[in-house]
């Protein structure tokens, strides 16, 4: 039998990480056409309403029953607004590790929504799932994604030279693939403890460890 993580959503002070629903596909589309995540991820471009519907209805719910993974739609507690997107994948079930990835809409961007939903999502993997790692990867170049990692406690284990294809603008405002090299975080754990021992040093940071249903 194929191991799955259970249907839940996960609650912080500010945010509500769930499943993504049909009526987050428009959302979804205009946060995944962003500039940043065009450079920074391998999604298609131009990301259509087709690949938005697509994601949200097949290819994440996908993710958790073939147990691959799990994706949370990360939305405001108060509005509903779609903030962003959380993926747990490349999920190995006898080693009890897995690789976190994540995206935040433009305009939620320099508000702490990356930690605080990161964060709440490595607390309930290693609390409640009994997981032992969580693996993060950046590109080079990203340093916002980078600072993400830092802030949450990862700690850099070393660089993974030219073994990712980000894009970058061309004169004529066009796109082209770059390589780029990718450094390897990882968070366990006991830095999760540490963390908690350590005055908040992002916004999400003290609202981070909540609850899940």
């Amino acid at each position: 039998m194929t191991s799955t993580f259970p249907d839940i959503s996960i609650s912080t002070d500010r945010l509500v990480l769930r499943p993504f629903e049909a009526e987050d596909v428009p959302a979804l589309a205009e946060m995944m056409s962003d500039e940043l995540v065009t450079a920074w991820t391998s999604v298609p471009h131009p990301y259509t309403t087709a690949h938005a519907r697509d994601w949200a209805l097949r290819e994440a719910p996908a993710e958790r029953t073939e147990g691959r993974g799990i994706v949370f739609a990360v939305t405001e507690f108060l509005t509903h607004r779609l903030v962003g997107c959380v993926h747990l994948h490349h999920t190995d079930w006898r080693a009890l590790s897995a690789e976190v990835g994540y995206v935040v809409a433009p305009w939620a961007r320099g508000e702490g929504y990356a930690c605080e939903s990161v964060l709440a999502v490595a607390e309930w993997l290693f609390r409640d799932q009994k997981f032992e790692r969580l693996e993060l990867r950046t590109a080079a170049d990203n340093t916002a994604s980078q600072q993400v990692a830092q802030k949450i406690g990862c700690i850099s284990e070393g660089v993974l030279r030219n073994a990712w294809i980000g894009r970058g603008r061309t004169r004529d405002g066009g796109w082209t693939e770059l390589r780029t090299d990718l450094i390897i975080w990882s968070l366990l754990p006991e830095d999760l403890d540490e963390m908690r021992e350590q005055p908040a040093g992002d916004p999400g940071y003290a609202a981070a460890f909540h609850d899940w249903s």
